[in-house]
């Protein structure tokens, strides 16, 4: 059972700090907005799942713990739920990196 209650166990990244980190730390992008939001702009190598769609527990269960994870939304309140969600249970390296239009302006691509 996914615990979404659980103590902050991530890392919050700036806009300008995630450009840099995944360059250094290259990990799997996920943009956990909706698909329509997904499709309206996305950044380039972003995999999309959706929070709110009713699979992502499902999705994340499915994913290798091991790997670095990077997660956006549109502001970071998505995105810092489902990283808690992702660390909570067993993910040891994931940084929720804020809002789409944050990152575009920060220059990630």
């Amino acid at each position: 059972m996914f615990n979404i209650f659980a103590k902050k166990n991530y890392q919050t990244l700036s806009a300008s700090e995630f450009v840099r980190k995944v360059q250094e730390e290259p990990g799997v992008v996920l943009d956990v907005r909706t698909p329509g939001e997904y499709a309206g702009g996305h950044l380039k190598h972003a995999k999309n799942l959706d929070l709110m769609g009713g699979q992502f527990a499902a999705a994340i269960a499915k994913l290798d713990k091991s790997k670095t994870y990077y997660l956006y939304c549109a502001s970071g309140g998505r995105s810092g739920s489902a990283a808690g969600m992702m660390a909570s249970n067993g993910f040891e390296h994931v940084y929720n990196v804020g809002g789409y239009m944050s990152l575009v302006a920060a220059g990630a691509k």
